[in-house]
């Protein structure tokens, strides 16, 4: 059974907004974020939030631009992208961690337990 399942990715132009939403399945996690993979790149970090206090971290490339927020009610997560760019485009990826992480962690995919199986953005010139 999948414990994190994302939604919400698509064909964008530049310039226009998509929000990503992540459901975990019956389950709550001490550090949630986003990570995405282009073609022929790495997987690299986008947002974290950490459940405790409600602290969001952002890649350099995405400040600005993106809003990761948790929606305790719902136990969902959400990445809302605005002023997207075709360097945006990329497979996201809903990542989870049962405890709480160091901030000096928080970046690093090996240090998260759960992973979804990806949304695919694609964001157009």
């Amino acid at each position: 059974q999948d414990q994190l399942v994302e939604s919400g990715g698509g064909l964008v132009q530049a310039g226009d907004s998509l929000r990503l939403s992540c459901a975990p399945s019956g389950r709550t996690f001490g550090v949630m974020g986003w990570f995405r993979q282009a073609p022929g790149k790495e997987r690299e970090f986008v947002a974290a939030v950490r459940r405790f206090n409600g602290g969001t971290y952002y890649a350099d490339s995405v400040k600005g631009r993106f809003t990761i927020s948790l929606d305790k009610a719902k136990n969902t997560l959400y990445l809302q992208m605005d002023n997207t760019k075709p360097e945006d485009t990329a497979v996201y990826y809903c990542a989870a961690r049962d405890n709480n992480l160091v901030l000096s962690a928080i970046r690093e995919g090996a240090q998260y337990n759960y992973w979804g199986r990806g949304t695919q953005v694609t964001v157009s010139s």
